[in-house]
């Protein structure tokens, strides 16, 4: 049987291959170049973060936990980059652009999956004053607030969580005084939208 005679192509790959070098990088020795596109492993941005929820509700795969500690009063965010299949859209949906991105980390190697869990941010909740619900995060609310600017006054829930925050008014405990249900004095209050809804058709 005749041996094969190697092809053309063949040839001249093996030629140009020894006179350019191999096509391949000198991973790990030397870090790669990335494309301006090229997606790596989301992080959190904790001063950009508002806590709203958004990358928890559109992750398709569920990489990204949300835990509200009412105890506490604490939500914690955590990305769980060992279900992340980095499609981007926990930074293509985050409301403020800046809270949470994709990096160019590719190569996590471990032993210990749970390593790959450490990567959290913490909010402080506001809570409702009459029936003890979440309201939504602190930074959230002063984020609206600070974006709708004059017109947060508009809302009460908006404008005492800015002056709290300012340190212009002084927290109250949640339901400390609300005995007998809500009122119409109850307005000035931080309540969420189904007690705020409920206050309003007080006559």
């Amino acid at each position: 049987m005749p041996i094969p005679l190697p092809k053309l192509r063949e040839l001249k790959e093996a030629i140009l291959a020894l006179i350019h070098g191999p096509y391949t990088t000198k991973f790990p020795a030397e870090e790669p170049t990335f494309p301006p596109a090229f997606r790596g492993f989301p992080q959190y941005y904790e001063e950009k973060c508002v806590g709203c929820g958004a990358c928890f509700n559109v992750c398709p795969a569920r990489a990204i936990e949300m835990e509200d500690d009412l105890e506490a009063g604490v939500r914690k965010l955590t990305l769980c980059i060992d279900r992340c299949i980095t499609c981007g859209q926990c930074q293509a949906n985050c409301i403020t652009n800046e809270g949470v991105k994709l990096g160019h980390e590719y190569d996590l190697t471990t032993v210990n999956r749970m390593e790959l869990r450490e990567r959290t941010v913490e909010k402080e909740l506001i809570i409702c004053e009459a029936c003890g619900q979440i309201v939504g995060t602190k930074d959230h609310i002063l984020w609206v607030a600070r974006r709708l600017g004059p017109l947060a006054f508009a809302n009460p829930t908006l404008m005492l969580v800015s002056l709290q925050g300012a340190g212009a008014a002084p927290p109250r405990e949640t339901g400390a005084d609300i005995k007998e249900g809500l009122r119409r004095g109850d307005k000035i209050r931080i309540l969420c939208p189904r007690c705020r809804q409920e206050v309003s058709f007080l006559a």
